[in-house]
């Protein structure tokens, strides 16, 4: 595909499955707006790829956690006189803390990144994509959207939102030549667990069942490429929700219940 004056916007691209898909379509030949809090390895990534793939590249600081945070960034576009064609909605986070005891900032926080601003910047651009014809839209959900739920982590409803409002928008879109995926990895070695204080419980986890973040988002573009509404790379994760799928819902509150590995 010729990506000539093509432009992506990547959130959470600072780091980990963010970071890659940058890297990834600044080699492809994509334009980028890279979206992230840190703004200092935003620059330090936009420089790089600028340099390697001589692209064009703009780093814009903005926390998705602010409920006014897309409204500015789409402002932010517009003075750059810079229009979408590929979005990846990356921006994630993942308490590890008891409902009924954290502020409900906390929770307001997680989604509002996950679900709202995710949401909103989608609608945000597919007028854009629609008038042009084109557009490509990644929304990053996770096998745990077909995991039994787990106790005190609002993660596994979030992410089943996800996956199912993006096979929502891409029925509507793709006769408008908009394909929109629903990523859904399963453990993918990134800083991802670093960050969010959950790298001990990582740790348990066999090696086999972990991925390398290339490979996903390899996966990913070619499945958004082909207007496929869900990409679950790799076969363990395959074979996970394969397993997972048929399983009663008594069964899945059950099995929840008891196996919460970040409890």
């Amino acid at each position: 595909m010729q990506t000539g004056n093509k432009t992506a916007l990547i959130t959470g691209a600072s780091a980990g499955i963010g970071e890659t898909f940058a890297r990834f379509l600044a080699k492809q030949g994509f334009n980028l707006v890279l979206v992230a809090r840190r703004v200092d390895k935003l620059e330090a990534l936009s420089q790089r790829l600028k340099e390697d793939h001589s692209i064009q590249c703009d780093a814009i600081a903005a926390d998705l956690s602010d409920p006014k945070a897309v409204k500015g960034l789409m402002k932010e576009l517009n003075k750059r006189n810079l229009h979408i064609d590929f979005l990846v909605n990356n921006a994630g986070m993942s308490g590890s803390y008891q409902f009924a005891e954290v502020p409900w900032s906390e929770l307001a926080a997680e989604i509002q990144v996950m679900m709202t601003a995710l949401t909103e910047l989608a609608h945000a651009v597919v007028p854009g994509m629609k008038a042009r014809g084109y557009g490509r839209i990644v929304n990053v959900s996770s096998i745990a959207a077909y995991a039994p739920p787990a106790a005190s982590l609002l993660y596994t409803g979030i992410k089943s939102y996800v996956l199912s409002i993006s096979q929502s928008m891409d029925m509507e879109l793709k006769p408008f030549g908009v394909h929109v995926t629903a990523l859904c990895p399963g453990f993918t070695r990134t800083e991802f667990h670093d960050v969010m204080g959950t790298r001990d419980s990582a740790n348990k986890i066999p090696d086999f069942m972990w991925q390398d973040a290339h490979a996903v988002v390899e996966a990913c573009y070619e499945a958004v490429s082909k207007g496929k509404p869900i990409c679950i790379p790799g076969w363990v994760n395959k074979v996970a929700v394969a397993g997972l799928r048929p399983v009663p819902d008594v069964v899945r509150y059950f099995l929840g219940s008891r196996l919460n590995p970040f409890k």
